[in-house]
């Protein structure tokens, strides 16, 4: 990989890795609800998880989708329902200091196991590996898979950094419930890329 290649890799996996999108949703409301520190094994099954898949999508991945049509309506199903699902989770979440059953944030494996049915993930795993893999190898794969390692958990960070910031704001009840509210409508409306993927 060129110096050239290499920066452009670094500036892709940074603007993917930072703007908003079903992660970086996910992370501002655990920030929120479960302070940093509690949000931290999330960070780290994105980070990881996101970078297996980039590594196994330039093995070749990607291929099965194209040998086998139904295998890409099976990944919008599955997206779709469990997105769903965690939209509802985000929305019903309680105060952190509410009685009841208390929600936990995501682990380290839920989290990792999530970018199999994030579009956003796919999308960066499939745009990094076609467009900055000049010559194939385990090794470039390898490659990419590491600047989105290097890059992805600053940048994802600041998500649940800027919820635990607003942590204290959101302490009332009624803000809180808006506030997850809000987040699990955004999630919602982050399903549209599933429904119009094509690979």
């Amino acid at each position: 990989m060129t110096y050239d290649l290499f920066l452009a890799l670094l500036g892709f996996a940074f603007v993917t890795s930072v703007t908003p999108g079903p992660n970086n949703m996910m992370l501002l409301a655990s920030g929120v609800n479960f302070g940093f520190r509690r949000t931290l094994p999330h960070m780290l099954g994105i980070s990881v998880g996101h970078s297996v898949m980039v590594f196994l999508v330039g093995l070749g991945l990607a291929g099965v989708f194209k040998a086998w049509p139904p295998a890409l309506m099976i990944l919008k199903t599955v997206s779709v329902a469990y997105m769903l699902w965690l939209a509802w989770k985000i929305a019903n979440a309680g105060s952190p200091g509410a009685g009841q059953a208390k929600p936990a944030p995501m682990t380290f494996l839920q989290a990792a196991a999530f970018q199999w049915v994030n579009p956003k993930a796919w999308a960066m795993a499939l745009g990094a590996v076609s467009a900055y893999v000049s010559a194939p190898s385990v090794w470039a794969y390898a490659a990419v898979a590491g600047v989105f390692a290097l890059v992805n958990l600053p940048s994802i960070t600041l998500w649940a950094g800027a919820g635990q910031g607003v942590r204290r704001w959101l302490e009332g009840p009624g803000r809180l419930r808006a506030f997850n509210w809000t987040m699990a409508v955004l999630l919602v409306l982050s399903l549209w890329p599933v429904v119009t993927m094509e690979l």
